[in-house]
Formats: structure tokens, sequence, C-alpha cells
């Protein structure tokens, strides 16, 4: 898949997340808004409570989305049989989709109505989600390889630019200029250590001011337009790859713990789910079948 494939396929899967999630709320407003005791004059009570024609619907589309979600990307992820089906970071951003599109509809099926045993599955689905946000996060912080595979820190400094022989050779800066934009590039790698996770807008911050001291030193050199955007894209990565570094050891922790924190969450609000499913089948809720 190419970096312009990518790009759409992205778009595409953000943009039926925001399509259906605009459309529940469209079509629903009216009937979700209004008090439980009076939505059984609702006019479309019928049709949007959870055991109704379109309710119903959410419920099954919703939980059949996280099922496949959580065990096409497992199975992918711990099958040798699969190593070389696609890359694992797209399957990750299906996984992603489907785990975000399904509670977005299971949440819609509720009615926003909690109780019971039920509300269990729902909160720790509340909570699978929020740790995935977390999660994703914490995932993006650690380098990897085009396959998906978490970079070890040789690795990542195999992957930094000679940046001084590159000012030097490449692009035969003078003395000053090179001095000041390897100054302003030079990160205090303890300061990053001991404190990762301290101050990520002040360091989002200093490195958009490290950027703009750049972009002010160039302009007073004889480099061109395109040269001194070559430049300023080799120097912010520069500094993503050393905050990076600097954070490595923590992330990695962190996402071990994670693990510990989305599984147990994700397993509750699974065997519950199948547990309100087998319940509901023997009830005779059949949907439209």
């Amino acid at each position: 898949m190419s970096t312009t494939t990518h790009k759409i396929y992205i778009a595409i899967l953000t943009l039926l997340v925001l399509i259906t999630l605009v459309y529940l709320v469209y079509a629903g407003m009216g009937y979700y808004t209004t008090p439980l005791h009076e939505r059984f004059y609702h006019t479309d009570h019928d049709n949007l409570k959870p055991s109704g024609i379109m309710g119903h619907g959410l419920g099954i589309i919703g939980s059949l989305a996280m099922i496949i979600g959580v065990s096409a990307y497992m199975i992918r992820k711990r099958s040798r049989a699969l190593l070389r089906v696609g890359k694992l970071k797209h399957w990750l951003e299906f996984h992603i989709f489907l785990c975000t599109i399904g509670p977005i509809m299971v949440l819609f099926h509720t009615a926003f109505k909690f109780g019971g045993i039920v509300s269990v599955s729902f909160w720790s689905m509340v909570a699978v989600f929020a740790s995935g946000v977390a999660g994703r996060f914490i995932y993006i912080q650690i380098p990897r390889s085009i396959e998906g595979r978490a970079l070890t820190l040789n690795e990542i400094r195999d992957l930094k630019t000679n940046l001084s022989a590159m000012l030097h050779e490449e692009y035969n800066l003078d003395e000053e200029s090179y001095k000041s934009i390897i100054a302003t590039t030079k990160l205090d790698q303890e300061d990053v250590r001991q404190k990762p996770l301290k101050g990520l807008g002040s360091q989002y911050m200093e490195d958009r001011k490290a950027l703009k001291t750049v972009k002010k030193i160039l302009k007073s050199t004889s480099l061109t337009h395109k040269e001194r955007k070559s430049v300023l894209k080799i120097v912010n990565d520069e500094l993503a790859l050393e905050r990076r570094i600097g954070r490595l050891k923590t992330m990695q922790n962190l996402f071990k713990y994670w693990h510990v924190a989305h599984l147990p969450f994700a397993l509750v609000m699974l065997i519950i789910m199948v547990i309100h499913i087998i319940v509901t089948i023997t009830f005779g809720y059949r949907w439209i079948f």
C-alpha cells in the first residue's frame, strides 16, 4: 500500500465513523432526549428502542464489529501463518476502526439507558475504548519498522541523520549558521528521560520555537526555498526522533502495563456481551430473522 493509498484508506475509515455518528445523532436526537418515562409514546419508540428494528440492528452490527475487530487483530498478531498477510499496522488501524464504530453503534443500541449486568459490559466497553485511545498514543511514541515491529534503541539510532555532515557537505552552510542550527537542535536527553511525560505541550512548543529559530537562520543563508524546506524537514525529524529516544524506555514499560489493563476489560466486555446475546435469543428476540 503506497503512502497516498494509505492516506485515502485512513480518510475513508475516519469518514465512515463520522458519518455513522452524525447520522445516528440526527436520526434519533428527538427520541434520545425524551425522558425515559415518555419514550413509550414517542413515534420512533418501536424503531429506536433496544429491541426495535433499528435499535436491535445497531446492537447486532456493533457487537459483530467489536468481535471481528478484536479477534481478527489478535489472530493476525499471533498467527505465524498470517505473518505475510498485510502489514500489522494496517490490521491495527482496521482494529481501531471496528472498535470505534462498534461502541458507537452499541451506545445508540442502549438508547442511553444502562442497567443490570449489561451495564457492566457497557462500562467495560467504555474502559476498553478509553484505554485504547491511551494505548494508541503510547504505541505511536515507539518507533517501528514499516511492518509495525517495535525498533530497538540501536535501530532507532541508526535512523538518525548525520545532521552535521549533511549541513556541511550537502548544503555547504557557513560556519556561523551551521553552529547555530546544531545548537538549536541539541536536546537535554537526561531531562527528557527523567520527565518523559511531563510538559508534552511545552516540549511541543519548544520544538516549534527551535524550528522557527532554524527558519530564521536559514533565511540569512544563500540556500534556495526548496533547500530551506528540506533542511527544516530534516531538523524536525531529528527533534522528533531525539524526543522518542529519550522517552523510549518509559513508553515501552507503559505499553506493557497498558496490556495488563486493556485485555481484562476487553474480556469482561466480550463475555457479558455473549451472555446478553444468549439471553436475548432465549427470550425470543430475533431482530429481522
